[in-house]
C-alpha cells in the first residue's frame, strides 16, 4: 500500500517560506534541497512559494510543457525540465499567457526561455537557466506529474519550490510544516544575532573564532 500523500501546504505556510527567502529555507531546512544551478531571476526582488508541477520534457521539445498545461493549479509552481538542460526554449510569451490564465505562482525552467522581456511584464515570477531565441521541437510527449532531478536535488510533484534572488530550493510536501517552524526558529536567532553586531558586538568573537585563532590546539592549524 502506498503512503498517504500529505495534505496541500497551507497558504500561510506559503507565504512564510516566500517571505524567508530561498538561504533561510535551505539553511533551515538542515542544508537540504538546494536546487544548485546558476538561475537567472527576470523580474530581479520577487519571491515565491508553491507546491511543483513538473514536466519532464524530451530532450530540445516542449510537448510535455503543452500538456502540463492542462494539469496547473492556481498558486503551483511551474518547473520545467529535460533529460539534460540545454539552452533551448521550452517557455515563451504564449505559454507564459495559459500559465497567468491558470494561476501559476512562478515558473522554474530548467532549460531556457525566449520572450525574456514580455515574461520580465508578468504577473508571476519566472526563473532559467538561459535566454534564447532557439525554439523546442513538439515531437516527443515526455512526462507530466514525475520526479526529475535539477541541480543535484530531487523534486517530486507537490514538493514546495521557493525561489528569490538568490535561486531555488525544495522543501519536500511531508517536510513543509516542520520547516516552518524551523525557519521561524532560524529567523528569530537571526534577529537576535542582528541586534548584537548592530550593537557593535562581533560574530569573530561570539563564535569563538578569535579564541581558536589566538590559541590553537597543539596540531591543529599550526
Amino acid at each position: 500500500m502506498s503512503a498517504a500523500k500529505p495534505p496541500a501546504p497551507a497558504a500561510s505556510a506559503l507565504e512564510e517560506l516566500a517571505t524567508a527567502g530561498v538561504a533561510t529555507v535551505y539553511e533551515a531546512y538542515g542544508r537540504r534541497g538546494l536546487l544548485d544551478a546558476e538561475w537567472i531571476p527576470l523580474q530581479p526582488g520577487r519571491r515565491a512559494a508553491g507546491p511543483a508541477r513538473i514536466a519532464r520534457c524530451g530532450q530540445g521539445d516542449n510537448r510535455a510543457v503543452h500538456e502540463v498545461m492542462t494539469h496547473l493549479l492556481p498558486g503551483e509552481v511551474l518547473v520545467l525540465t529535460m533529460p539534460e538542460p540545454e539552452p533551448v526554449a521550452l517557455f515563451g510569451d504564449l505559454l507564459a499567457t495559459q500559465a497567468a490564465a491558470c494561476g501559476a505562482a512562478a515558473v522554474l525552467v530548467d532549460a531556457a526561455v525566449r520572450d525574456s522581456a514580455d515574461l520580465a511584464r508578468l504577473d508571476y515570477g519566472v526563473w532559467t537557466r538561459w535566454r534564447r531565441a532557439r525554439g523546442a521541437t513538439k515531437d516527443e510527449r515526455g512526462s507530466v506529474n514525475v520526479r526529475v532531478e535539477v541541480g543535484g536535488t530531487t523534486v517530486a510533484p507537490g514538493d514546495v519550490v521557493v525561489l528569490d534572488d538568490d535561486g531555488a530550493t525544495a522543501v519536500a510536501a511531508a517536510d513543509v510544516t516542520a520547516t516552518v517552524e524551523a525557519v521561524r526558529r532560524r529567523i528569530a536567532n537571526e534577529n537576535g544575532l542582528r541586534a548584537r553586531w548592530a550593537a557593535g558586538e562581533f560574530s569573530y568573537d561570539a563564535y569563538g573564532l578569535r579564541e581558536a585563532d589566538e590559541n590553537p590546539r597543539p596540531g591543529v592549524g599550526t
